[in-house]
């Protein structure tokens, strides 16, 4: 599997197989336990889609959480207390309903990955909303990955950002 293309149908039908809801437990038990997220009060996180880890019992602490939305190729910060209204995006993502505001306030991002590698490099979905988000934004990033879909090197390209941390069960 030399590209990314590949290695998204890779990673989705391992994604298949694995206990996510138990792995996202101790993800985001890990998570909670880092310095960086301890002292962070405004973090972005996603709302899971299917076999994608969870991380949404972050919200049990008293910080104030951001949900992403899309808005043509930008990718803006939305205000999120759970049950909020979320509406469908043309993704398939839920998004909220709320007014972006500036990412300048969040001390922390956890942005979704299918994959990752040990250089902190990312495999998304392949629309680069987060890679232009990390490169406008210096904003210390986390990305949750079953230890399964830790891969020693992924294939990058120029505008790939690598995350601050990743983070298996």
């Amino acid at each position: 599997m030399e590209n990314k293309t590949d290695l998204r149908i890779w990673a989705k039908s391992i994604r298949k197989t694995l206990d996510i809801k138990q792995i996202s437990e101790v993800i985001a038990e890990k998570i909670s336990n880092l310095p960086k997220y301890q002292h962070a009060e405004n973090i972005m996180i996603f709302y899971p889609l299917k076999y994608e880890i969870n991380l949404l019992s972050l919200m049990n602490s008293n910080k104030k959480f951001y949900l992403p939305k899309v808005e043509g190729e930008k990718l803006l910060v939305c205000p999120y207390k759970k049950n909020d209204k979320l509406e469908l995006s043309d993704f398939g993502t839920k998004e909220p309903c709320t007014e972006s505001v500036s990412p300048k306030i969040l001390d922390l991002v956890i942005v979704p990955a299918l994959a990752a590698d040990k250089n902190n490099f990312r495999l998304g979905y392949g629309g680069g909303f987060y890679d232009r988000f990390l490169a406008k934004n210096n904003i210390y990033s986390i990305t949750p990955v079953p230890f399964k879909l830790l891969l020693k090197e992924l294939p990058t390209e120029k505008q790939d950002i690598p995350v601050d941390l990743i983070i298996t069960e």
